[in-house]
């Protein structure tokens, strides 16, 4: 099931990007049964790892006869992974934290007002039930509060305590300093380029 989900975003994602139309100065088109066997092949994304447990490099998926437009989208994919994966162990082993739980906690801590759990759930695109099982654990480690609203008592409103957000403060530090290192293989001019080029493409994608 999970695969199947993964499979259609995929797809989703290919289409809305008109992957098949050739780059500038590319004549070759993706053939619609080529397309169909990369996105068949793709794993589950966000958790893609070999063996070993270390991230796998999803461009090894494609060669160089391949769509030039498929390439740049399968390396795209690798960064990510790379740096999640990379992310995810740090956490892990130097706070004992997941990243789901961190997410959980950054959303908190831009929000300290406090949020519901719907809202939590929507912020970060996951389940109720994920963010309840987070949620239920950073409580009893006394690192959240859980009030019911007045206004609804089936509502409740997750606000960090000050431990938590004490917490979060000595993650979000760390986090900052493995980001920077993580892009210094990259000069300045290097880095706001590529952070121009992905913002056309976002925008690109989300523009009707």
């Amino acid at each position: 099931m999970i695969a199947g989900r993964a499979t259609a975003r995929i797809r989703h994602i290919l289409e809305a990007s008109n992957v098949g139309r050739p780059l500038p100065g590319s004549r070759r088109r993706l053939r619609p049964h080529t397309l169909h066997t990369a996105v068949l092949k793709m794993p589950n994304l966000s958790t893609a790892a070999g063996a070993d447990g270390a991230p796998v490099d999803l461009e090894t998926r494609a060669d160089q006869t391949e769509h030039e437009d498929l390439r740049l989208w399968l390396r795209l994919l690798t960064c990510t992974n790379l740096i999640e994966g990379d992310i995810r162990s740090r956490l892990r082993q130097d706070f004992a934290c997941t990243l789901p739980r961190f997410d959980l906690m950054a959303q908190l801590d831009r929000h300290p007002e406090g949020l519901k759990m719907g809202e939590l759930s929507r912020r970060m695109m996951v389940t109720g039930g994920n963010v309840t099982g987070i949620t239920d654990q950073l409580q009893q480690e006394g690192l959240v509060s859980r009030e019911a609203l007045p206004t609804d008592r089936r509502a409740y409103l997750i606000r960090l305590t000050p431990a938590g957000r004490a917490a979060f403060s000595r993650m979000a530090r760390a986090h900052e300093d493995w980001i920077g290192q993580l892009f210094s293989g990259l000069a300045e001019t290097d880095r706001r380029a590529l952070f121009r080029l992905l913002g056309r493409l976002k925008n690109g994608l989300i523009s009707p």
